[in-house]
């Protein structure tokens, strides 16, 4: 039992030992922190629901976390409840502490269970915390049931897809684990998992070569747009080395000519620059 620890076994001794409030005192220590900012009276009001915190906070035991951590943020969220609490409108303050309460120990849970922060919505929070309470009814039954219809009538209950049920299984399934510990447990030696991420980018010698040939074929086309007059190059760089290249009609128009005409002069400077090139770099002629 997670209560035997020193520590949480004195947490808990503390919390019984504080008295219960009957609701007219509770509403008046809720006034008087209100509107004087009584630090007793909000000693006494948090004090007392502790119970409620500790209560709370063993419900997520199962997420592997420390229980005092838990009953420490359900306690941040007893006193954000009681900063918030309107005492007029005759609601006992452990119903509306309780609110806060789970949403502290949630929040909490959901950013230390996992280097990987999840539940980022409210969708995604309630299939954090209600998928394996669903699973396990929805088996309670004793029938088979493939895992697929499993995540489906889940996904149904929550409001998620079934992808989204099946990702959350698959991370609720098995702990973080580092990529710098050993493949084998038994070897001490063995290989780290890391050794077996394979990088997809190019290795720098490919990037510097790559980077070497765009230059030189870049040189290469400037020396052969020499070749070109000035209407050819000028309808080459809006057609074809401008970001937006210009439509054919458009460029007519504003060279006073027909679209067809400027599809010629294309046409010709291409057949130019590839004449150019091939003579000056015979290598890069296409093969027969």
């Amino acid at each position: 039992m997670a209560y035997r620890d020193p520590e949480n076994r004195q947490i808990v001794k503390a919390a019984m030992a504080a008295p219960y409030l009957e609701r007219d005192e509770e509403r008046q220590l809720a006034v008087e922190w209100r509107d004087q900012r009584s630090q007793a009276a909000l000693d006494r009001l948090t004090r007392s629901h502790m119970r409620l915190v500790i209560s709370m906070a063993s419900k997520f035991r199962a997420f592997g976390l420390p229980l005092a951590d838990l009953i420490q943020e359900g306690h941040v969220g007893l006193l954000e409840a009681a900063a918030r609490f309107e005492p007029d409108r005759e609601v006992r303050f452990s119903t509306y502490a309780s609110w806060w309460i789970r949403a502290a120990i949630q929040d909490y849970v959901l950013r230390n269970w996992s280097i990987v922060r999840g539940g980022t919505s409210s969708a995604q929070k309630a299939l954090f915390f209600n998928l394996r309470r669903l699973r396990a009814r929805i088996l309670k039954t004793g029938a088979t049931v493939a895992d697929d219809e499993v995540h489906r009538q889940i996904g149904l209950a929550i409001g998620v897809s079934t992808a989204d049920v099946s990702r959350m299984a698959s991370r609720l399934s098995a702990p973080d684990t580092s990529l710098n510990s050993p493949v084998s447990d038994a070897d001490e030696s063995s290989a780290e998992r890391q050794d077996f991420l394979v990088c997809t980018r190019p290795l720098p010698d490919e990037l510097v070569e790559r980077s070497v040939d765009e230059t030189r074929r870049l040189e290469w086309l400037r020396s052969a747009m020499d070749v070109l007059s000035s209407r050819e190059l000028q309808v080459l760089r809006e057609r074809r080395l401008s970001e937006d290249g210009e439509t054919l009609e458009s460029l007519g128009v504003r060279l006073g000519i027909s679209k067809e005409r400027v599809r010629q002069i294309e046409s010709r400077a291409m057949e130019k620059l590839k004449s150019a090139l091939v003579k000056a770099h015979p290598e890069i002629a296409p093969s027969p």
